[in-house]
């Protein structure tokens, strides 16, 4: 970490920061595809936490589409989800406005010294509008972002991120001082990959169940002084802090 950085903090983007919503996938696969959107089909597997693109062939492959020709669709879905994305601006404000205390945490944060980044399985043309549409890419430095255009599989995210930081800031990313924001399973275990320090968000998932797969820390809501006390927290202690 450089020497003006207290840390680095990675947020998630669907269900940490904004409510995950599925319509802007179901209408880029249908448009990818050429089926109608009711046509859509999302597979039984829970799709939270992993990559849009293989999202899109999952959920293309259990719509009834060929596993060849939903491969063969990819560069279509990556220009249909972007346009879907642009023309949706408004629709999303309405539909996914920012959990309350994202912004303020993020801004807390940033006053505290930290760097803060996304690591999301979004595509980056679908995170940058819905982060700028949310008002919440102030304070993100984007450049050292992890997305699902990056790599297909999650897990390799953490190393796109760790590569763009030392390119930026011109030293190594220190994994002892990330933390990464999440609220999903495969969050903690894309973390744990990494050897990042990792909280999540009961938005969406009871608190119980996230305990579970045995994150650093659980936080009920993104209550600013919350977020930054536990992040300085695991920061500065090396370990785990108490549940929140």
């Amino acid at each position: 970490m450089n020497h003006s950085s207290a840390g680095l903090v990675i947020w998630d983007v669907d269900g940490t920061l904004i409510p995950a919503d599925l319509r802007w996938l179901r209408r880029a696969i249908a448009r990818a595809y050429g089926m109608a959107e009711s046509e859509v089909v999302f597979p039984d597997k829970k799709v939270h936490g992993y990559t849009d693109e293989s999202i899109a062939i999952d959920t293309a492959i259990s719509s009834g589409v060929d596993a060849l020709a939903a491969e063969a669709g990819i560069p279509a879905f990556r220009e249909a989800i972007a346009a879907v994305m642009q023309e949706g601006q408004r629709e999303l404000a309405e539909v996914q406005p920012p959990y309350p205390g994202a912004a303020a945490s993020m801004a807390q944060l940033h006053g505290r010294g930290f760097i803060q980044t996304v690591l999301t399985g979004n595509l980056r043309s679908a995170a940058e509008v819905k982060l700028q549409v949310s008002g919440l890419d102030e304070f993100l430095d984007l450049r050292i972002g992890g997305f699902g255009s990056d790599a297909r599989d999650r897990f390799q995210l953490p190393a796109v991120v760790a590569q763009r930081y030392s390119a930026v800031y011109g030293v190594p990313l220190d994994s002892a001082r990330v933390i990464v924001i999440g609220d999903a399973p495969n969050d903690i275990a894309c973390a744990r990959h990494a050897g990042f320090r990792v909280a999540v968000v009961a938005h969406r998932i009871g608190r119980q169940e996230l305990a579970s797969y045995e994150p650093d820390l659980v936080l009920d809501s993104l209550d600013p002084p919350a977020v930054v006390a536990v992040v300085s927290s695991l920061v500065s202690s090396g370990g785990s802090a108490a549940a929140c």
